[in-house]
């Protein structure tokens, strides 16, 4: 691969040697200066695809305060923080500095971040704008520009906040776009900000990634509460998803009742309550992380295998975007949704749309079937008391609901 010394030496000492498909395919046009169109799904690599490109392209390069040369736009805190987390390392190998800016956290000390200087900024739509229109950052010096999981945020509404921001951006300067889908809104954002751009598509779409199992559990109404318990109460980690905030936090208390270390994650926790029960699902501390579509996207935990769709999700995208947080880098995964008797044909259409075939079984607490697909034990009955989490007032300088 066409990458600094420097970068290959730190690969080299991760035990990185083979790029994936995505890195193969895209490194050389992104490294040569080429605008990049990538369809790849996420956990396919495409972080250091983008990242190793653009920190060769910079290396050593040092910018004024308030002024980056190299901006990544993501859709989510979580995932701005894995960007980070990734490419930080190789950052420092070539001399780079990188500033994380989203919502949950005090703005005031990602402006002081960006007035002391960073090279690289890894941003949420929302909290950058804010930013920029404070003139606490300049765009007009980035020469490369990243837009990674573009389809999510044209699901969450940024792609307007995202082209206020990419105009402000140095006309000349390269731009990558990765995304899963690339149909609608993502389309003309590629026609209006990409010029003859590489397209590198290497990935099967998550509807057709092998190793994947998705099952439709059809249950009473009465029996929801103790079948999500019970899977709850299994040997491994599962995300459970339901449709609101509210339903999290009552789904988390009633598996905590039952004696089921579980978390809540949603667009209502403050950012450090959020990074808190992800550190937690990570470590084993809880069992069940209880999750709304948004609050998920872009989430990475190694080694799950198991998501659970407490609530039916409301379109094939976003059952496609839940299912995606299992079977990555080539693991199994198994995909499990409840039905109710009155969800039945709905699910049944939204399966379809999403172009996939699931087994359809009807189970209750204490089945064997559901034990064989999910793992699923009669939790302990013990209540389990979690630790206290921060607050949400401790998020200094908040000054919006976190994007």
């Amino acid at each position: 691969m066409p990458l600094h010394p420097a970068l290959l030496a730190t690969l080299a000492g991760q035990g990185l040697g083979v790029p994936s498909p995505i890195q193969a395919a895209a490194l050389p046009d992104a490294v040569a200066g080429h605008d990049v169109l990538g369809r790849a799904r996420t956990g396919s690599g495409k972080t250091l695809a983008f990242g190793l490109a653009l920190l060769t392209r910079l290396a050593g390069q040092r910018s004024q305060p308030r002024q980056p040369i190299a901006l990544v736009l993501v859709p989510t805190r979580e995932l701005a923080a894995q960007v980070t987390t990734a490419l930080e390392p190789y950052a420092r190998a070539v001399k780079l500095r990188t500033c994380t800016v989203v919502g949950g956290l005090s703005l005031n000390r990602q402006a002081e971040a960006l007035r002391r200087g960073a090279e690289v900024v890894i941003a949420t739509p929302g909290r950058l704008n804010d930013l920029v229109e404070r003139g606490d950052c300049l765009l007009d010096k980035i020469t490369v520009s990243v837009l990674d999981e573009a389809d999510q945020m044209a699901d969450m509404g940024f792609l307007p906040q995202v082209s206020k921001l990419l105009a402000r951006t140095d006309r000349a300067g390269q731009r990558m776009l990765f995304s899963a889908t690339l149909d609608g809104d993502v389309d003309k954002l590629v026609r209006r900000f990409l010029t003859t751009p590489a397209r590198h598509s290497v990935d099967l779409p998550a509807a057709v990634v092998p190793r994947m199992d998705h099952h439709l559990l059809h249950i009473e109404a009465a029996d929801k509460t103790s079948t999500t318990a019970q899977i709850g109460a299994r040997e491994g980690r599962v995300i459970m998803f339901v449709g609101t905030k509210h339903r999290a936090d009552r789904l988390a208390r009633q598996l905590l009742a039952s004696g089921v270390p579980a978390a809540a994650l949603h667009g209502g926790k403050s950012q450090p309550q959020r990074a808190r029960a992800l550190e937690q699902f990570r470590t084993g501390t809880i069992n069940a992380l209880i999750a709304t579509d948004l609050a998920a996207r872009g989430i990475h935990i190694d080694d799950l295998d198991l998501v659970v769709n407490v609530d039916p999700p409301g379109d094939a995208k976003d059952y496609l975007h839940r299912g995606g947080r299992t079977a990555r880098a080539g693991r199994s995964g198994t995909v499990v949704t409840l039905v109710l008797p009155d969800q039945h044909r709905d699910t049944t259409r939204l399966l379809a749309a999403a172009g996939i075939a699931a087994q359809s079984l009807r189970v209750r607490p204490g089945d064997a079937e559901l034990a064989r697909i999910t793992g699923a034990r009669t939790p302990s009955g013990v209540p389990v008391v979690p630790k206290p989490q921060p607050t949400a007032g401790s998020a200094p300088g908040r000054r919006r609901r976190g994007r």
